[in-house]
């Protein structure tokens, strides 16, 4: 049977995505908008060496499978393939598209790859995760993110906010739920390349020091600061969160770092933000949270958390309010 229907009768018969395969072969939608394409055997070799999404994504990875087109129309597959894993019947049938066991052999995974040692939420595995996501390339940030590399969600106050503007006003809700006023001191835990101490500084007045355990973000972060004429008012370091021994601060900002932290650490880390604030200082703790009975951690072998926000976990709100 040719590959690209014999894909197709595996992942449910039909498809909402046409598929293309080295071999000539064609299956799907012919007026398709999204075209998922096999490349290479390795494709193959990957998912049954790897038989679920991490073959899948190695292969994706490495440039054996590509998309060509929308690719919003591979969201329509989850109408049919709730997740990627692959039945034995169907791994015999892609090793004998190889030609056979004797052609089936392991294919190194792509070098993007993480591959983490020590103990989980150390500070040097931490270190290792982090620079793993965040110190790919500044450059790349800046196509991602826009000019003011900010990370995480936005508020949108009109239809016509650009990103910029509503990544501006995020800054400015945080701003004045933590009643930033100016002499106050302000500590943005996981700072990322600088937007809310900056923010804080030259609208509020404060006197703000980022931490962030990422080489790139700090060192473009200060820089900023700097060409923004905030470095009498903006310190950055490159710091674990565990490190920061100089309190107290008026209030704390942590937008999207919570993520990194690990179930096993949420006491150890309200604890630390705690000794670090003034008696009725404030804290804003901002971080995507998880249904109750879903597991914290990224599952091992996905591609989350192999390519992507290694040792990442979301932590259920009624955990976290009865962990503070």
């Amino acid at each position: 049977m040719a590959l690209a229907p014999l894909v197709g009768e595996i992942l449910g018969g039909e498809l909402p995505v046409a598929v293309e395969a080295y071999d000539g072969s064609r299956a799907g939608p012919e007026d398709s908008a999204t075209t998922v394409i096999i490349r290479s055997p390795d494709a193959l070799r990957r998912i049954v060496t790897s038989p679920g999404e991490l073959g899948v994504a190695r292969a994706y990875v490495a440039g054996d499978i590509d998309v060509r087109g929308e690719i919003w129309g591979l969201m329509d597959l989850r109408d049919t393939v709730s997740e990627v894993r692959f039945s034995p019947g169907a791994v015999r049938r892609f090793v004998a598209e190889l030609g056979g066991w004797r052609q089936v052999h392991r294919v190194d995974p792509p070098p993007e790859e993480s591959h983490l040692h020590g103990r989980r939420h150390s500070k040097a595995r931490d270190a290792a995760a982090i620079s793993h996501h965040y110190d790919v390339s500044n450059a790349f940030y800046r196509m991602v993110l826009g000019p003011s590399l900010t990370y995480s969600c936005a508020v949108f106050t009109s239809p016509d906010d650009t990103l910029e503007q509503a990544q501006a006003n995020k800054y400015e809700l945080i701003s004045r739920k933590l009643g930033l006023a100016p002499g106050m001191r302000l500590l943005d835990v996981g700072c990322g390349w600088g937007g809310m101490v900056m923010h804080a500084a030259e609208h509020h007045g404060v006197r703000a020091v980022g931490v962030t355990i990422s080489a790139r973000q700090a060192e473009l972060a200060e820089k900023r600061a700097g060409e923004a004429g905030l470095s009498d008012q903006v310190e950055i370091r490159l710091q674990d969160y565990r490190d920061i021994a100089d309190g107290p601060y008026d209030a704390i900002s942590s937008i999207g770092m919570f993520e990194h932290v690990g179930e096993a650490r949420l006491s150890e880390y309200f604890e630390r933000l705690k000794s670090l604030l003034r008696p009725e200082g404030r804290l804003l703790n901002h971080g995507i949270a998880r249904r109750a009975g879903e597991r914290a951690r990224l599952p091992r072998r996905s591609f989350a958390n192999r390519y992507v926000f290694p040792d990442g976990e979301l932590h259920e709100v009624g955990r976290v309010i009865s962990v503070m």
